[in-house]
């Protein structure tokens, strides 16, 4: 047993590194690699990767990964202005209401399953990963206003959509008995996560600022070496009084760790459902009060996600069978492909006296690719419906992840044809160092500067994003 459970970290996190590589080399969409690899090296492929082993502790584990993602995220968010508010409030409200009725239709028609489990469907397709959103936005060069909304759509759905698919499952398999239930607990356990996440952002940013502004007021970056001493490197060590350039710059980092993980394995103790939420609020918090004092510390935080993310996609992927992924059939494709004109008809209703013309709202309507939430919740939730008995459990998950691989795969590929052709690429062009589907260097959100994200330093040459 513990060699076969070495064997499955080593491939997970080698099949990550190689979609990553390969990403860089041909400018592929990184999350169809990732999913592409671990199909190859689970299940459903050499089975080196089987998840079975880990049993129990794959919950807890995807949740604390998640966690990170998502902190690194609401880092990054930043609502300039009452217009850019007012439109991701709104996009955000109809979505979640209408998008959610469409999707779980389309499934009980098209797929054939229950309408319970359909509606469940739909709360998992409501999140459209920032973390896939960025890479191809970086790629497009939109301008900030409509980039801007897309990433904070995906960053605010994200643990909405899980909170809520969590509570319609509760509902599927008979732990909760009636609507009323289901929506009280998505009220409280949003609105508990957030305060919740919000006081212990609020408490970190306070032990950070003392951590990394000097005084604790001041304006200093926290960089890789102190002023007056020689450029930090392999061997550097203490100087005669004692300062340790290595250990100072990655102490809040692991103070920030430490925080982050104990909320969230709080929150969900205390409030079962409320520790994504709690995540993204602590980070927007955590991001607006440091605001530019925290160069490295969101640059080692963004590198972590992103290994988060290149180990979790694989791991997750690979407990997909190819008898999984082809049991939705063509009904499932004709599914996948009908989400574009039903969020087209959401997306009419939600731009409803928003400063957006008809070529932003159909680009806003094409690109809504599904992430990493999508796939560890569709994977998750998938266990619990085969332990509870529930018909239907393979059907969700393989159309879970067809939804992942036909969203990335085809609007990752057509976006860039599509802007062109609605003239909607004016904004910043593309970083032409930057290969095609990664995000450039320097944002792992890719986001705008001064709209949603404040810029990060630039990554260590041929990192990833």
């Amino acid at each position: 047993m513990p060699d076969r459970l070495a064997l499955l970290w080593g491939a997970s996190f080698f099949s990550g590194s190689l979609a990553q590589l390969v990403a860089r080399l041909t400018g592929l969409p990184i999350v169809v690699l990732l999913l592409g690899v671990g199909l190859l090296f689970g299940e459903s492929g050499f089975g080196l990767i089987q998840t079975s082993l880990l049993g129990r502790s794959l919950e807890p584990l995807v949740g604390l990964l998640v966690c990170l993602v998502l902190f690194d995220g609401g880092l990054n968010l930043r609502l300039a202005g009452p217009t850019l508010k007012r439109s991701v409030l709104q996009l955000v409200l109809v979505r979640a209401l209408l998008g959610l009725a469409c999707t779980a239709l389309l499934a009980h028609v098209l797929v054939g399953l229950s309408m319970s489990l359909s509606l469940v469907f739909g709360a998992i397709a409501l999140a459209t990963g920032p973390t896939v959103v960025a890479p191809i936005l970086r790629q497009l060069g939109l301008a900030p206003f409509l980039s801007c909304l897309l990433e904070a759509e995906g960053l605010i759905l994200e643990p909405v959509g899980a909170v809520l698919a969590l509570l319609l499952l509760d509902l599927a398999v008979g732990d909760l008995g009636r609507w009323q239930d289901v929506v009280v607990r998505l009220l409280v356990r949003l609105g508990g996560g957030v305060l919740i996440g919000a006081l212990a952002g609020w408490l970190l940013s306070l032990l950070l600022l003392r951590l990394i502004v000097p005084g604790g007021g001041g304006t200093e970056v926290l960089s890789r070496e102190r002023p007056g001493t020689p450029p930090l490197g392999p061997a550097s060590g203490p100087d005669a009084s004692g300062f340790n350039p290595l250990l100072e710059s990655t102490l809040p980092l692991q103070v920030t760790l430490g925080s982050l993980f104990l909320l969230f394995s709080g929150c969900e103790a205390l409030l079962p459902e409320s520790g994504l939420p709690a995540a993204v609020s602590a980070g927007v918090v955590v991001g607006l009060r440091l605001e530019r004092s925290a160069t490295l510390l969101d640059e080692l935080i963004a590198q972590l996600a992103l290994l988060a993310i290149t180990v979790l996609f694989p791991l997750l992927a690979a407990d997909v069978t190819r008898q999984e992924l082809l049991l939705p059939g063509l009904g499932g494709v004709f599914c996948v492909l009908a989400l574009t004109p039903a969020r087209w008809l959401v997306v009419q209703v939600a731009g409803l006296g928003l400063p957006l013309n008809g070529s932003e709202k159909l680009m806003l309507s094409w690109l809504a690719p599904r992430g990493i939430v999508t796939a560890a919740v569709g994977s998750l939730f998938a266990l619990r419906l085969e332990e509870a008995g529930v018909a239907g459990a393979s059907l969700l998950k393989g159309l879970v992840f067809l939804t992942i691989l036909l969203t990335v795969g085809l609007q990752g590929a057509t976006a860039p044809w599509l802007a062109r052709h609605l003239g909607l690429n004016a904004g910043a062009p593309p970083d032409p160092s930057t290969p095609e589907g990664l995000p450039a260097a320097g944002s792992a959100a890719g986001t705008a500067p001064g709209l949603l994200a404040v810029p990060a330093a630039p990554l260590a040459a041929g990192d990833p994003p």
